[in-house]
């Protein structure tokens, strides 16, 4: 059985990485910068990176709005860290010229963890994804202030000073994590990213 195939936003970020994850993951992994290239895949992963960079790039590759009605119309579509930003409906310091696709219903916070000296890594019990609590990888990560009643907490911080903060959504079709599962070569959030494609 082929997996479904699944691109990976290439405007800005770690983007080879999720390739290499999805692929092994079971899907058919490519990047995706154009509107061609979006309407050949199933789903859509946006990375980790510098989400007022994406945003920008977003617009100059006229990229905006065919994600935003691919999601409308639920091509599931998966963020990590920046990417869970661009999926908020709304970002808390932002630059004010920043725009997502404001397809989850959540506060985030950018940079809530601090800087780059700050990143850290901590366990996080998904719900969904089996087995013992993921090793989650921080950089310069947002965390979750607020959800809206349509969307599921799958993962908090277990311990450390960041306890119980908000690192893992989903909402319908869209699913986000403040951490980079591409990073430690554990590929159960891909792979449940993959089967949620493949539902969808």
């Amino acid at each position: 059985m082929t997996g479904p195939t699944i691109g990976v936003l290439a405007l800005q970020g770690d983007v080879r990485e999720h390739v290499t994850a999805l692929a092994a993951a079971g899907a058919d992994a490519r990047p995706v910068r154009r509107p061609a290239e979006l309407d050949a895949v199933d789903g859509l992963v946006i990375p980790g990176g510098e989400s007022t960079t994406i945003s920008k790039l977003a617009d100059i590759f006229e990229m905006r709005e065919p994600i935003d009605k691919r999601i409308a119309g639920g091509m599931p579509v998966y963020g990590s860290c920046a990417g869970m930003i661009m999926l908020a409906t709304e970002v808390l310091d932002g630059r004010p010229d920043q725009r997502g696709f404001a397809g989850i219903e959540m506060t985030v916070r950018r940079n809530a963890f601090g800087r780059q000296v700050d990143s850290f890594e901590a366990p996080v019990e998904i719900s969904g994804v089996p087995g013992e609590p993921f090793h989650a990888v921080f950089i310069r990560a947002p965390w979750v202030e607020r959800v809206g009643d349509g969307v599921e907490v799958i993962g908090r911080v277990t311990g450390g000073p960041a306890a119980d903060r908000i690192v893992a959504v989903r909402q319908g079709n869209l699913l986000a994590t403040s951490f980079h599962p591409e990073l430690t070569g554990d590929l159960r959030v891909h792979a449940y990213f993959v089967e949620l494609v493949r539902a969808a």
